[in-house]
């Protein structure tokens, strides 16, 4: 496979490489930051009760474990005991509140009485356990209240900022983890974009060499399907244009053989008698003009070959009985075919086959089916000309010949201008290679089908299809 050299590729080639790689790397770090958003969100709200329930957790569990070792040490030692106690957790900003029989509490700081109060620690000797949230002058406490016997217990205190900090801390190692994913999204982005770029890059040198003229260049058919894809379309497309070019010339050499052949003509009489050598001028005369007009319906052909996709291109459409347009091709083919010992045969339906068409130029199609026919048809084979009405509709038109056809592959390529003439060319007559892609230009203009294909006579069929009106 030939490579792209340097000085084809096109200006924009950096810009290009770069772009597509940055949009995939935009791309895939603008959705993981979404989601990054979205998880950050959800995540620091579920971070924050999770921490605050993990806190409540822990300083339950920490108050029953101090209700059951207060009570085993018996109801003679439980204040004492709660002193220590209160000591140890005061390290880890928990305040002990105690309630002494009597509903006397301790004294200790007072916003953490004043929590343990509002939780009920009051009435604990009737409820045993209280867990509880409660505000103090704007800020929240945990509180973990267990009764000692019927009149005392405790509460354990604890402000949330504390929890507040693990949630910090639990919300900086979610964000860090998040961080390293938005990381590895615009890695896989940079990796993915590098993947889908470098086929891609190759298929755009490739189009750009095209451009330039190159047609030997073929692109790697790698990478995801669809970038494979892309790069397969543009080797067909690169196949098609050779083979396209190759025509064209194939058929501009055709095309001056069959100018020079009436030029030359034109040109050895015109020359005989402008030197007054020519021994019949009355012929020199006839051959010139016999030749001019061949020179003229082949510029013509040109001209309207070049013309028919074009907007412009006129049709004179009118209602159109086509058994009188194939009656009045008839007379002229009829005595044609007679003087090169031809059978001429024409098939009409007997009631009218109206069409809104343009009669001149189905006049000018059927001509040039017929002088191809005629062309190839040897004398005693029949030439054949028939009108059918194939439904309601649509009406088909056939030329039918008795010569030697033509190869089976040629059917579907009948209609390509200077195939059939690059092939046939020295083996049997052949005109200008024009004929037939002018003849299915028209009848696709006019809104029919041309197709060809073998016929009963030996030779090939020729078949136009038309859309039929009422009159």
């Amino acid at each position: 496979m030939a490579s792209v050299p340097p000085d084809l590729r096109s200006a924009g080639d950096e810009v290009g490489r770069g772009s597509l790689a940055t949009r995939i790397v935009v791309a895939c770090v603008a959705v993981a930051g979404i989601a990054v958003l979205v998880a950050g969100v959800v995540m620091a709200g579920l971070a924050r009760r999770s921490a605050q329930n993990v806190l409540q957790d822990s300083l339950a569990a920490q108050a029953d474990v101090i209700a059951s070792q207060v009570d085993e040490r018996g109801a003679g030692s439980r204040t004492v005991g709660l002193g220590r106690v209160a000591q140890v957790v005061r390290g880890q900003g928990i305040v002990v509140v105690i309630l002494l029989p009597r509903s006397r509490i301790q004294p200790t700081d007072q916003r953490s009485i004043q929590a343990a109060t509002m939780a009920g620690l009051n009435d604990i000797g009737r409820t045993q356990r209280i867990s509880a949230t409660v505000s103090v002058d704007g800020t929240d406490y945990l509180v973990e209240a267990r009764g000692i016997g019927e009149s005392s217990g405790f509460a354990l205190v604890e402000p949330v900022r504390l929890a507040a900090d693990t949630q910090r801390i639990l919300i900086r190692n979610i964000l860090f983890a998040l961080g390293a994913g938005l990381l590895v999204a615009a890695l896989a982005g940079a990796l993915l974009g590098r993947l889908l770029g470098r086929p891609l890059r190759r298929t755009a040198d490739v189009a750009a060499a095209m451009r330039q003229g190159r047609r030997d260049l073929r692109a790697p058919v790698e990478g995801p399907a669809e970038v494979a894809e892309v790069a397969q379309a543009v080797n067909e497309l690169s196949i098609a244009l050779q083979h396209s070019e190759e025509r064209q010339r194939e058929f501009l050499l055709s095309v001056s053989h069959e100018l020079r052949t009436p030029l030359t003509a034109v040109h050895g009489f015109a020359e005989s008698l402008a030197d007054g050598v020519a021994t019949d001028p009355r012929h020199a005369g006839q051959v010139i003009q016999q030749e001019s007009q061949r020179l003229e319906r082949l510029v013509s052909d040109l001209l309207d070959l070049a013309r028919i996709g074009a907007d412009q291109f006129q049709l004179d459409l009118a209602q159109v009985d086509l058994r009188e347009t194939l009656s009045a091709c008839a007379e002229v083919w009829r005595v044609r075919c007679e003087r090169q010992g031809v059978h001429f045969r024409l098939d009409l339906p007997p009631m009218p086959a109206v069409a809104t068409t343009d009669p001149r130029r189905i006049r000018q199609v059927l001509d040039g089916l017929a002088e191809n026919a005629l062309r190839v048809t040897l004398p005693g084979a029949h030439l054949t000309m028939s009108l059918t009405q194939l439904g309601p509709g649509v009406v088909a038109i056939q030329v039918r010949d008795g010569g030697p056809g033509l190869a089976p592959e040629d059917y579907a390529v009948a209609f390509e201008r200077g195939v059939l003439n690059q092939k046939y060319r020295g083996r049997r007559p052949v005109g200008s290679g024009i004929g037939l892609a002018l003849a299915h230009g028209l009848i696709t203009r006019l809104g029919g089908t041309l197709t060809a294909a073998p016929a009963p006579e030996g030779g090939a069929a020729f078949t136009i299809q038309l859309p039929t009106t009422s009159r």
